[in-house]
């Protein structure tokens, strides 16, 4: 699980200068704000970042919380503070188990709120951290844990300033959950918003998609299957500078792929913009590993998590210099142009498969792994 409330949050600067400021007092408009959440309870499946995710969100926290809840809903938030242009987004990791193949919850904290300001245009400068810590947690696995998110921070060379502690009784927390909410700067000449989609613009995607979201299920045990597959958590910020340098003023939008995957964010974007993402199959890298769980279990690799990859659309103009720039940074070899956008099907993704037909797909509808980050 990424977030709740942290997923979306609306833009607030820029040129969205006539919607309402984070520091309007709209107090009126919130008490009258209409919620439309109508389900009876609580379940996995609104953690899961699809369908009841976007549901939960939109119908219950945006109206009553967010002061100008008709804007686009992105990653994270920009605002002006004192005339200048900052990023700020917060998320929360529940993982099981804490570690994995390929990384744990500590480094999974700190690359995932990086992830989510990158692909808002932004670099991180600043975090602060919040631990829920189960009694009776070893302290070694403590200590574990936050050498590793002091190893994430030294490489991205990003500051933790601040944080807090709390301790729940046995059986409450599963040994820990983190919370890390982070601040950051614009990258120069990068502006992301939906609605400058157009068509004919060109989906890239920076490599081999669900290999975290099968690592965890791999990792739990729960299965009798094995396969040699570590989870793709990192930072996507040095492809994502690398894209910035050599095609900024063609990149139109950005996204990490997290809980729903790909299919759940390009729903998102067509939704957002109003038109249509065609994907070809056949140029989606997946690794065998993961295509072969996914058959087994019967799951759809487009729905599962990644922890350390990116979808950018750019103008076609820039398609291949944005390409070129992705695959020549580290990890970022097997970047692809998997798609366009089209004026039809109008707020749909098609996927045209390897076999000559068409399917639909859509948001990720319930929650087949459950806390995958």
């Amino acid at each position: 699980m990424r977030s709740v409330l942290q997923l979306r949050v609306p833009e607030v600067a820029g040129d969205l200068n006539h919607r309402s400021s984070l520091k309007t007092d709209d107090s009126s408009a919130s008490t009258s704000s209409v919620v439309r959440f109508r389900d009876p309870q609580i379940e996995m499946s609104h953690g899961a970042g699809g369908k009841a995710s976007r549901r939960l969100v939109e119908g219950l926290f945006a109206p009553l919380l967010v002061s100008a809840s008709d804007g686009a809903l992105t990653d994270a938030a920009r605002i002006e503070i004192g005339g200048a242009s900052v990023h700020f987004t917060t998320d929360s990791f529940v993982v099981k188990p804490l570690r994995f193949p390929g990384g744990s919850i500590g480094e999974l904290a700190v690359n995932g709120t990086m992830n989510d300001l990158a692909v808002s245009g932004a670099r991180a400068r600043a975090m602060v951290v919040t631990f829920v810590l189960e009694e009776g947690l070893s302290s070694s696995i403590l200590e574990a844990e936050v050498r590793s998110m002091s190893a994430a921070l030294k490489r991205a060379g990003v500051a933790m300033v601040g944080g807090d502690t709390k301790v729940v009784e046995r059986g409450k927390a599963d040994g820990m959950y983190i919370t890390t909410a982070g601040i950051g700067s614009p990258i120069l000449g990068v502006n992301i918003d939906a609605r400058t989609v157009r068509p004919g613009d060109r989906v890239l995607i920076s490599g081999p998609i669900g290999d975290h979201g099968i690592t965890i299920l791999l990792a739990r045990g729960e299965l009798d299957l094995e396969a040699d597959l570590c989870s793709d958590t990192r930072s996507v910020l040095p492809m994502v500078e690398a894209l910035a340098a050599e095609a900024g003023p063609g990149i139109r939008w950005m996204r990490d792929p997290t809980r729903g995957g790909v299919a759940t964010a390009l729903n998102e974007l067509a939704r957002d913009c109003g038109l249509g993402v065609e994907l070809l199959e056949e140029e989606i890298p997946i690794h065998e590993a993961v295509r072969g769980a996914c058959e087994l279990l019967g799951l759809d690799p487009l729905h599962i998590a990644n922890e350390g990859q990116f979808l950018a659309v750019v103008a076609p103009e820039y398609a291949d210099m944005a390409l070129n720039a992705i695959q020549l940074t580290e990890g970022g070899e097997d970047a692809r142009i998997i798609g366009e956008i089209r004026e039809e099907p109008a707020n749909a993704v098609l996927v045209n498969t390897r076999y000559g037909g068409s399917r639909i797909i859509d948001m990720l509808v319930g929650d087949p792994l459950p806390r995958i980050c």
